[in-house]
């Protein structure tokens, strides 16, 4: 930007500010310029942005999904002297995060969205995930929560190996529960406890009871 378009800029401005301005045809077009600058500084939604010898502070236009950081050049429209909108991120130096912002809620509509990186990370309050059918796939697995609960008609897991520790095992089921395996042992370190309105121990070859006191009755 030349010195003397900045020169009328700040004159036409000056005249602004004292009322002796010209008001604009109605239905004229607001003027703008376009420049290239350099983000000085950033404090908060407020952006100031070097360009030659211009220095303007302005916002990030509601287009401009990637945050500006210092040290980034920017293209930029400039309004008015005091008006200046950030569109886009032209180049960023090595090492600076990218991050992505909107200004205000946001909702992404696409036929299809795939992400590919080497490492994804979500932190949020409040997680919500509906969707008619979901697959999840991994090597490795873990789900870490203070309290988890699992709702549905149908559960169906399918391991070559289960270990499971809890503190407190609690389990209630209406209908039948039935676990059918090649051997089956139940271990207690104090107390094995098993009870019903009939009880049946059936041993096709053996039934056997082994202990320091055996009670019937």
């Amino acid at each position: 930007m030349s010195r003397s378009t900045i020169s009328a800029k700040k004159a036409r401005a000056s005249r602004v500010a004292s009322g002796t301005a010209t008001a604009a045809p109605a239905g004229s077009a607001t003027p703008a310029t376009h420049c290239v600058g350099i983000v000085t500084a950033c404090d908060g939604g407020k952006l100031t942005v070097t360009s030659g010898t211009l220095l303007a502070s302005g916002r990030r236009a509601a287009s401009c999904l990637l945050v500006p950081a210092p040290g980034d050049t920017v293209a930029c429209l400039l309004v008015a002297p005091d008006e200046l909108w950030v569109l886009a991120v032209l180049q960023r130096e090595d090492g600076v995060p990218h991050v992505l912002g909107g200004i205000g809620p946001m909702r992404i509509e696409a036929e299809a969205v795939e992400f590919e990186c080497e490492r994804f990370s979500l932190r949020t309050q409040r997680a919500e995930i509906a969707s008619d059918e979901a697959q999840l796939m991994g090597r490795e697995l873990r789900v870490i929560g203070a309290a988890m609960r699992l709702t549905g008609s149908l559960l169906s897991t399918v391991f070559d190996r289960v270990t499971h520790f809890s503190k407190n095992h609690l389990r209630t089921t209406e209908g039948v529960d039935r676990v059918q395996a090649t051997h089956l042992e139940q271990e207690a370190q104090q107390l094995l406890r098993l009870s019903g309105e009939h009880a049946l121990i059936n041993g096709e070859k053996l039934v056997k009871a082994r202990g320091g006191q055996i009670h019937f009755g």
